[in-house]
């Protein structure tokens, strides 16, 4: 398998571990110098290392009563994996929100060392209920 086909293939068993909410096996796909962010966020809001990933992750995911992920199409090349996806995100107060995404994502060794986020924010905030976003307000640290 060459290295792209790898890297797509890894990136693929993370969106699997995502979806499940397994929050410790999710840990392992990152590196200690690992960044993660999603790009309508401030430019210096970065999350570093295992642990500050998952941290941000639960801050937004833990509290919502369920998802879906509808994988559109996915292209590597060397280290380097982007994919075009949506996630359905629903709240247990009845509030539903599709939210479209391009995730682009660098690896090294089998770790993802790089993930930007690119998503409109403006979808997620119209459609999300007020105590949530309180919550994600409040940060992940």
């Amino acid at each position: 398998m060459d290295e792209a086909s790898a890297n797509k293939e890894r990136v693929q068993q993370f969106w699997a571990t995502l979806y499940a909410r397994d929050w410790d096996a999710i840990a392992a796909f990152f590196a200690a110098d690992s960044e993660y962010t999603d790009v309508p966020s401030p430019a210096d809001d970065i999350a570093r290392g295992p642990d500050q990933v998952v941290a941000r992750l639960r801050l937004g995911l833990e509290k919502i009563s369920g998802y879906e992920h509808e994988l559109r199409l996915m292209v590597a090349e060397g280290d380097t994996v982007v994919t075009e996806h949506a996630e359905t995100w629903h709240w247990h107060t009845g509030e539903v929100v599709t939210l479209p995404f391009v995730s682009v994502q660098e690896l090294r060794d089998g770790s993802i060392i790089r993930w930007w986020d690119y998503w409109d924010l403006s979808t997620l905030m119209n459609g999300a209920p007020a105590w949530w976003i309180e919550e994600i307000a409040k940060g992940y640290l």
